[in-house]
């Protein structure tokens, strides 16, 4: 068993507001908690891994190359790997999901971009 406590977790903030903590996870697939500002969004990016996003509170739009779809509380969506996508807070108030990635990943992918 490989316990880990929120309040001990890895944290990163990629933006003023936007911050992600790294979960219990493995190689195999990892979890990220994340909170997001009203009108922030991530920058259009892909991945290796698949991603199953769930909001926990508030509003996010979910945009790909070829869709887009807004999700409440308890609403998810499912990314295939490699498919262009980018999230984006457009309620008014914070919003906060959880992400899962298959295979795992770390902070790396963030921190390691140009």
């Amino acid at each position: 068993m490989h316990p880990v406590t929120f309040d001990e977790a890895t944290t990163y903030e990629p933006d003023d507001g936007w911050r992600r903590v790294s979960l219990a996870g493995s190689d195999r697939f990892t979890f990220e908690w994340f909170e997001k500002p009203p009108g922030h969004s991530s920058p259009m990016h892909d991945h290796e891994n698949e991603q199953v996003c769930l909001v926990l509170q508030g509003e996010l739009t979910v945009v790909t190359e070829d869709d887009e779809v807004t999700l409440g509380p308890y609403d998810s969506v499912h990314l295939e790997a490699w498919e262009s996508h980018r999230v984006e807070n457009t309620g008014d108030e914070r919003a906060v999901g959880l992400d899962v990635f298959a295979p795992g990943r770390s902070f790396d992918f963030w921190t390691d971009r140009e």
